[in-house]
């Protein structure tokens, strides 16, 4: 139960990191005028916050297999 939970931390802050870098990337590159704030949250919600949540979880998984 205890891997389930640790899956699920990893899960929720690599999504809540992927989504802050995403955000800050795409305010400094962007050169969206037009809609800007629209392009930041898209990207955040559904580009880098699921690819942090993605990377998060290998993360969890190969570190915990490496202490067991």
């Amino acid at each position: 139960m205890r891997k389930v939970f640790v899956a699920l931390a990893a899960l929720v802050a690599g999504y809540a990191s992927g989504a802050f870098i995403g955000a800050v990337l795409v305010e400094i590159f962007s050169g969206n005028r037009h809609d800007k704030s629209l392009e930041v949250v898209m990207t955040a919600a559904f580009v880098t916050g699921p690819l942090g949540a993605f990377i998060g979880l290998l993360a969890a998984i190969f570190w915990r297999g490496s202490n067991s």
